[in-house]
């Protein structure tokens, strides 16, 4: 399939159209945060659903919606009331998190919300940054200052070592672009969607490919520069609204 840019971007908007729409929360992790209308309940329930986004879905899903349940279905609270008790003859694991993954990231958590004024603070680009690499980078520093097992760090990727740190950019593009539609939730007001990436992952990669619009072949944070290029230069003020089409291609329509 080839297509000249104009028509690429008509594409692409085509099937923005198509994805960027309610129904696909009922497949999508982001169907987690969707549970609560608290703000700090919503970055949590978010952060920690994206954090365990690999796999198969519906096991992310399946698991996710226990870690909220083992909160109480109150993870602000949780996090800031929770005791070492609470973890204790607990059974939660997802793929390579485990409940002692859990309970440091509750911990971690709970000195965000207490002393660094929450998610939202902590992964706030500088304003001279064009996109969210060392934000991430920083947060990462932040997040792991506590006493931990270095396995632990393994959850959170650092795109300053080119990881494509797909976790965390999906976990972005949910708090920080408004799409009007319902789906994205554009709670973070004081970032903005201009500076996102798309949430790299094999089926966004490989469609990007097939369009070329993406011409590295690695999953990395320069594969993520490459196609924030192509994405951006479709619309400046909401690249990432392309996610949609990217991961609508690839995994519904096996482009």
């Amino acid at each position: 399939m080839s297509f000249n840019k104009k028509e690429l971007k008509e594409f692409l908007d085509e099937k923005v159209e198509k994805y960027n729409t309610l129904s696909f929360i009922d497949s999508d992790p982001i169907q987690i945060p969707h549970l609560f209308s608290k703000k700090e309940d919503i970055e949590i329930a978010g952060f920690l659903s994206a954090i365990i986004a690999w796999g198969n879905r519906k096991m992310i899903i399946k698991n996710a919606k226990r870690m909220m349940e083992i909160m109480d279905f109150a993870p602000h609270d949780f996090i800031l009331h929770h005791t070492s008790k609470d973890f204790e003859n607990l059974k939660f694991v997802h793929r390579t998190f485990n409940v002692y993954d859990f309970q440091y990231f509750a911990k971690s958590l709970k000195n965000i919300y207490s002393h660094q004024d929450g998610l939202e603070r902590c992964l706030l680009p500088e304003s001279s940054e064009q996109d969210y690499q060392h934000a991430i980078a920083r947060f990462k520093d932040l997040f792991f200052a506590l006493p931990h097992q270095v396995r632990t760090q393994k959850h959170i990727s650092n795109p300053l070592k080119n990881s494509a740190a797909k976790r965390i950019n999906m976990f972005l593009r949910w708090m920080v672009r408004n799409d009007q539609k319902g789906i994205d939730f554009g709670i973070w007001e004081s970032h903005s969607p201009s500076l996102l990436s798309c949430p790299l992952d094999v089926h966004s990669g490989n469609v990007a490919r097939k369009l070329k619009i993406l011409i590295r072949k690695q999953n990395d944070w320069k594969a993520v520069k490459e196609l924030d290029h192509s994405l951006r230069s479709f619309d400046k003020l909401d690249p990432v609204k392309y996610d949609f089409a990217l991961f609508g291609l690839g995994v519904f329509e096996k482009f």
